[in-house]
């Protein structure tokens, strides 16, 4: 009886103890929720990703995917290349389509075409992938003599009679897509839009890049774009930049995962 006694006050003390363990442990959990709760609410929730020259916006799909299932709201612009200024134009068209602020991001000769179409209000912030990323004044032809590309010394571009310019298929797993299988790389070279030629040599009026936040993916083994003209670009521009090693100018199919966490930590800065 007495033994008894004596416990009854052990179990009281520990079921109190457990309790209190208990209470902490649910006002860490909802504490938790509540901060994910306020930098979901505070990121940017709307992406826009704006494709490169010979290419379409569906090399998107696999970082696509990943925002998506994230929650973000993602349009896909499918540039004509038949002009800049019509590129220009379908990334405001889609632009104009976001219920309201947004992440621009682009690939390539995309990123001239957003250095232009980013100076638009609804824009938070610009992501660079393996991207040019002009000044006013200047077009991506004449910046990319400053680190000349493995593919600008190669004889892969090739000219239609009416001026459109295409890689030669035979060559695209080599200069742009080296780190995908040949059955992918072959599709995207088969696939490829044509870009008017005029279009590198596009001068940027005002640098969008001037006046927002930036990020930079830099493809350590890109030979379309010199990976030292991409950095350069980044330390001008002050962007917050990354690199993927290994990867190959089509680094957005390629890896996918590093170019959304890219986008998704410029969503959750930006302002």
């Amino acid at each position: 009886m007495c033994n008894s006694m004596k416990a009854m006050p052990t179990v009281r003390a520990r079921s109190q103890s457990l309790c209190i363990v208990f209470l902490l442990l649910t006002c860490c959990l909802v504490s938790a929720q509540k901060l994910s709760a306020q930098n979901h609410d505070h990121r940017v929730g709307n992406i826009v990703l704006v494709h490169g020259a010979w290419a379409d916006g569906s090399g998107w799909k696999g970082v696509y995917d990943i925002l998506v299932k994230d929650g973000y709201n993602v349009s896909i612009v499918q540039e004509p290349e038949t002009s800049f200024q019509e590129d220009v134009g379908a990334v405001k068209r889609v632009l104009a389509l976001q219920d309201g602020p947004c992440i621009l991001v682009a690939h390539s000769y995309g990123g001239a075409v957003i250095t232009e179409a980013g100076t638009d209000s609804s824009v938070s912030g610009l992501v660079y992938i393996a991207a040019h990323m002009p000044d006013a004044g200047e077009n991506e032809a004449d910046d990319g003599k400053r680190f000349p590309s493995d593919l600008s010394k190669s004889n892969a571009i090739k000219k239609t009679p009416d001026g459109f310019t295409y890689l030669d298929p035979a060559q695209f797993h080599e200069y742009f897509a080296a780190d995908l299988p040949a059955e992918q790389a072959a599709f995207m070279a088969r696939s490829q839009v044509l870009n008017k030629a005029e279009n590198f040599k596009a001068v940027i009026t005002t640098a969008a890049w001037k006046t927002k936040p930036s990020w930079m993916l830099v493809a350590g083994a890109d030979r379309t774009i010199n990976p030292d003209l991409e950095r350069w670009y980044a330390t001008r521009a002050n962007s917050h930049k990354v690199e993927v090693a290994g990867a190959s100018h089509s680094v957005y199919v390629s890896h996918p995962k590093e170019v959304a966490a890219l986008i998704e930590e410029a969503a959750s800065h930006a302002q």
